[in-house]
């Protein structure tokens, strides 16, 4: 472990050399270029969501660096006019420090972002050791400022309880697969067995939640949920496609011919080796999905 975050530290020589490998899923290290970025998503007619890479912090003045990057991006898109919101880690924010200090340091970026024309922001959902302690400070952050949502994981066996209580609070849900490896006493581990479970709730969050965020780059479970939504005469600007920046562009612009809702998520930052590796690399499905993306238009 120790070797690994030595390699992925920003001032590494893989840092420093080998950006080439994830430039296709992390556009840039600085706002500017994230911004640029999100201009010409724009242009192709999809909105975004910006995610400041970094996470697991263990110490307060690394997290309050973290938020005060936050309030810089928020003021950056608001003076830039592009349409795009933000996406947090928690554990980027001191959640592992303490839960107070995480609560304080999300209700500061809500606060913030209420300026913005597009104030909402997401809470990422990370492993299963956080899970529950992400959900309690979303909660609680919800209660005081309603502009923020969470991200729920269709793999977790636990995810469809959390779909209910999302549904009841009438917060706003990003439903994935899921990313991390789980044990499978928590998760589903047959893809078919997931697909059905992200279809489950899929279909509770299109025809009785708020605005949800459909995020999923099989066509198998995109051609499900436009199945759905024709069959359920669910309206088009009522949800979201939501996709990874550089993960098959040409099924994001496809969706948007079609009349569909499509917001990219967009990472950037010094800190992309760690995500790429986690998020791209360490899940053998992933780690091909994002191989073949690279030769695909």
């Amino acid at each position: 472990m120790a070797i690994l975050e030595r390699l992925f530290a920003p001032d590494s020589s893989f840092q420093k050399n080998f950006f080439f490998l994830a430039k296709r899923f992390v556009p840039g290290e600085t706002i500017e270029s994230a911004i640029a970025t999100v201009r010409e998503l724009n242009a192709q007619g999809m909105s975004a969501s910006l995610d400041y890479l970094g996470e697991d912090v263990l110490e307060r003045p690394a997290a309050t660096e973290t938020v005060e990057t936050y309030l810089r991006i928020l003021d950056a898109l608001a003076e830039s006019g592009v349409d795009s919101n933000v996406s947090v880690k928690l554990t980027a924010m001191g959640l592992l420090i303490d839960e107070d200090f995480a609560v304080e340091n999300l209700l500061r970026i809500l606060e913030r972002a209420q300026r913005n024309s597009d104030p909402f922001v997401r809470i990422d959902m990370e492993g299963s050791a956080v899970t529950q302690a992400t959900l309690r400070v979303f909660e609680r952050a919800f209660a005081r400022r309603p502009n923020v949502g969470i991200v729920l994981q269709a793999y977790l066996k636990r995810t469809a309880a959390d779909v209910e209580r999302a549904i009841d609070l009438g917060a706003r849900v990003r439903l994935c697969k899921g990313a991390y490896s789980e044990p499978p006493d928590i998760a589903y581990e047959s893809m078919p067995e997931i697909r059905e479970r992200f279809m489950l709730s899929a279909r509770e969050l299109l025809t009785r939640g708020r605005y949800p965020g459909i995020a999923t780059h099989d066509r198998r479970l995109i051609a499900r949920v436009k199945e759905l939504v024709a069959a359920e005469e669910i309206a088009s600007d009522r949800f979201e496609f939501q996709m990874l920046h550089g993960c098959r562009p040409q099924t994001q612009r496809e969706l948007v011919e079609q009349g569909y809702r499509v917001r990219i998520y967009v990472p950037f930052g010094t800190h992309w080796a760690g995500y790429f590796y986690r998020r791209v690399l360490e899940r053998r499905e992933n780690a091909w999905f994002a191989l073949s993306s690279m030769f695909t238009k």
